[in-house]
């Protein structure tokens, strides 16, 4: 081991944190010790993130706490105490509540979510001590060892030290091509190893690196790509937010200085008003409901690295998958080998010669594959079958490749190869051609083994291929395969199975998957332009011989015909489709660059966990949705009652305890319930759109209600704390009318909590009746709160009635998007 003379520099914004160190070039065998590791990390030279993957407990806590319309709560808090209205405070213990479990909730999900990253971190294989350790990425420090194979992420930047790689730049580059890295060159964080092996020392850790940033972008949301549901709660949150100010500032001078109320009572109307327009609880009941939704997923095995996905996977109507992995189990085995005429001639021609030139088959296949490291299922599947070889030794060899669809091993008699008939045999393909078919169709996935009349250089074959052999390999189909893709049929999710293999041969196993329209298949080297690919992705099922770039062309063609994309992998190939896709799902028994480029990881590689993962979507959109509704009923009706005291010159009716005491029974609580319920029903139309027409007729039934009642009341004499306590009971009366229309269709826990938030309203109206600003009622009153309560039913219905009636026409003015259909298809089309 040899140390070098020059210093470590120290970066400006490590300053404090990182000291100069001694560099280290190890032997790549040997790597460095373990003095020489604890040097290095106490030195802050180890692999860390630039920063944390997700947020701290303080900020947590302060996320939670200081947001816009606490600031307003809490200044509305004051001008309540400033004029000794401390009953009317009681909406501070509400909003109090809602920050505290918003908090815990977080946090909670936080820990879970943490505990599962550690778990399932990324790990290296790192040489110490002349041993080799598994270690997590971010324990790794400057000029250690790492050995790097095929669908390992390049965890920091590095130089290789011994062995040859496949590297695939493009997350760094754009550019997809597949690079050749071999002793002395350099290895990119944030790269990815396409195939080969080698060992390499760290050159730059943690923020020195391109990999924390990289690995930050791959995990988390950028600004703009929020969900639908949140990006909709946000657009709510936003126009509240600035409509609160002038309206709060209209209704207190219309009030002190034009109606001559006292300072109190003015500063009480204008409290409660703005109370009635904030949807304190809305945003935080989405946010709560999402962390429990990625706790109860955790506990199914599947990490989220976002919560968007809970969302978007409940919308996906096109999943695209792979053979491999998702369809079929991750592992291989061979079947045969099936010797060529060629094979046979030349086996005849070395009896009579006396010469052996060609031994068996199966020892020259054996041969291959003990030069081969097992980088893949295919090469682990062919040396656990081939065991037996001569012992020739390589001169080179070329590790597989998905662009070129081949690997090689040189020896000094010649070149073999083992790869795709179609990119192997190229011209000569023909010939072979249906003999190749019967074995793909009946669901074997066929490579042809030959020798290569040229010199291999990586890239496609040009030279001639004398065919020797055909291997016969198959994937035993999972268990469950059959009931998921049942399941994504039932619910209008249509499935595209794309992969590298041989199109009749996916199309035999997507078939006996039991996937819809298996027969319709393609061959993806045949689409050359935009216009080709746009047209097969409607018309067909089944793609095989599909490029890794061809993936991500397939996922971007989906999407711009309208579709709500999830794309399924394990593999290095599948990375470039994973995050171009609306939703990203990876198998942690795959490649680790699938699962840090994928938003959802499957831990348990079971892709039958699925359908459980998109109802628990549905469930928290569902019920999020059915809950915001219940919230703008009140906000819809505080605006609307707000511009009518403006223009009316009244002043506003309520106040703020009872806005309370109505917002708690007939929207908090079981808004909060509700919003934890099993929920199964299909995501359709828009967030808001959804919510506000669900809300819209609860809404103006209240206004016409309770502005009613306020000018029949100033119109016979009725004083106002009566016209508030009226109010305030007809406002309840709607609000569980609208409650139990949403709770539909009832069942034992929904019962249980209408009656039970009625009960609680009863007590509280009863019992509590100062602390929520509700006195008897005068004769007149009554009279006129019964009359206006029995009108409310049929107003209500009416409302809704006509609301749908609008929606349905909007629905026709817009048109429905025409189902799929797949036109017959011609005999050589499929």
């Amino acid at each position: 081991m040899r140390k070098k003379k020059q210093r470590a520099a120290r970066p400006q914004e490590e300053a404090g944190k990182r000291i100069p160190t001694t560099r280290y070039n190890p032997d790549y065998r040997e790597g460095l010790t373990a003095q020489q590791v604890q040097e290095h990390r106490l030195h802050g030279w180890e692999n860390l993130s630039v920063e944390p993957p997700s947020k701290t407990a303080g900020e947590i806590i302060h996320s939670n706490v200081f947001t816009y319309f606490n600031l307003v709560f809490a200044v509305l808090g004051v001008l309540l105490c400033l004029v000794g209205s401390f009953r009317n405070l009681t909406f501070l213990p509400v909003v109090i509540i809602n920050t505290l479990i918003g908090i815990i909730q977080e946090i909670r999900a936080k820990n879970v979510l943490e505990k599962m990253n550690m778990l399932n971190a990324p790990h290296a294989k790192v040489i110490r001590d002349k041993r080799e350790w598994i270690v997590t990425s971010e324990t790794l420090v400057l000029d250690d060892i790492v050995v790097f194979s095929a669908g390992n992420q390049i965890c920091a930047d590095a130089i290789v030290a011994a062995g040859e790689v496949q590297v695939n730049e493009s997350l760094l580059t754009g550019e997809a091509d597949e690079i050749t890295k071999r002793k002395g060159d350099k290895l990119m964080s944030g790269s990815f190893v396409v195939s080969g092996q080698c060992h390499a020392r760290l050159d730059a850790v943690g923020e020195d690196s391109y990999i924390s940033r990289l690995t930050v972008e791959a995990k988390a949301m950028g600004e703009g790509e929020q969900s639908e549901m949140i990006r909709s709660l946000d657009k709510l949150v936003k126009w509240v937010g600035i409509a609160v100010i002038p309206i709060g500032v209209i209704l207190f001078s219309q009030s002190y200085f034009y109606n001559n109320e006292t300072f109190r009572s003015s500063i009480t109307a204008m409290v409660a008003a703005i109370i009635g327009m904030i949807p304190e609880g809305l945003y935080l009941l989405a946010s709560v409901a999402l962390a429990v939704s990625s706790m109860r997923l955790a506990k199914q095995n599947v990490l989220l690295h976002d919560m968007k996905s809970i969302e978007t996977l409940a919308r996906v109507n096109v999943l695209c998958v792979d053979k491999t992995g998702t369809i079929t189990e991750n592992k291989m085995s061979v079947h045969k080998a099936v010797p060529t005429k060629e094979y046979r001639k030349a086996r005849e021609k070395d009896e009579e010669s006396g010469e052996a030139k060609y031994p068996s088959l199966s020892l020259m296949l054996g041969d291959f594959a003990a030069a081969m490291s097992a980088d893949n299922i295919t090469m682990e599947a062919l040396k656990e079958y081939f065991k037996e070889n001569t012992g020739k030794k390589p001169v080179s060899i070329t590790s597989f490749s998905s662009t070129v669809k081949y690997s090689s091993v040189t020896y000094e008699d010649g070149a073999y190869v083992l790869g795709a008939p179609e990119m192997v045999l190229r011209e000569d393909y023909p010939r072979y051609q249906g003999k190749i078919q019967q074995y793909a169709q009946k669901g074997y996935r066929v490579l042809v083994f030959g020798q290569y009349h040229g010199v291999i250089d990586g890239k496609a074959l040009t030279d001639k291929v004398t065919a020797l052999g055909l291997v016969l390999l198959s994937n035993p189909i999972r268990d469950k395969a059959k009931e998921t893709f049942r399941y994504f049929a039932e619910q209008g999710v249509a499935i595209k199975v794309i992969s590298g293999d041989n199109p009749e041969t996916v199309s035999e196993v997507a078939r006996r998957a039991g996937i819809e329209h298996a027969e319709r298949f393609v061959d993806a080297s045949t689409l050359k332009t935009e216009e080709q690919v746009a047209e097969a992705m409607e018309k067909y099922t089944v793609f095989g011989r599909v490029t890794p770039n061809q993936k991500r062309q397939f996922v971007q063609a989906l999407k711009e015909t309208g579709h709500t994309v999830a794309m399924t992998g394990d593999g290095v190939n599948d990375v470039l489709a994973l995050k171009d896709a609306d939703c990203s799902i990876a198998m942690a028994s795959g490649s680790e660059a699938a699962a840090q480029a994928a938003q959802v990881v499957l831990l348990e590689s079971d892709f039958s966990c699925m359908p459980s993962v998109v109802l628990e979507g549905r469930r928290v959109v569902n019920n999020i949705q059915r809950s915001a509704s219940l919230f703008l009923v009140k906000n819809i009706f505080s605006f609307l009652l707000s511009i009518f005291a403006a223009v009316f010159m009244i002043t506003y009716p309520l106040e703020p305890a009872q806005v309370s005491l109505i917002s708690m029974f007939t929207i908090g609580v079981p808004a909060f319930f509700l919003a934890l319920e099993p929920n199964k029903s299909r995501i359709e139309g828009h967030f808001l759109t959804n919510v506000f027409l669900k809300a819209l007729p609860g809404g103006l039934t209240d206004v016409l209600a309770v502005g009613a009642l306020v000018i029949f009341g100033m119109t016979f004499g009725v004083g106002s704390t009566d016209i508030s306590t009226a109010a305030t009971i007809l406002l309840a009366i709607v609000g569980f009318m609208i409650l139990y229309k949403i709770s539909l269709p009832m069942n034992a826990l929904r019962r249980i909590i209408l009656i039970g938030c009625a009960i609680g309203l009863v007590f509280c109206g009863t019992f509590l009746n100062q602390w929520f600003a509700l006195s008897d009622m005068s004769t007149k009153c009554i009279m006129l709160f019964v009359v206006f309560s029995i009108a409310t039913e049929p107003v209500f219905r009416y409302l809704s009635f006509t609301v749908e009636k609008i929606r349905e026409w909007y629905r026709k003015m817009r048109g429905r998007e025409p189902e799929q259909t797949y036109p017959e298809l011609p005999d050589n089309e499929r």
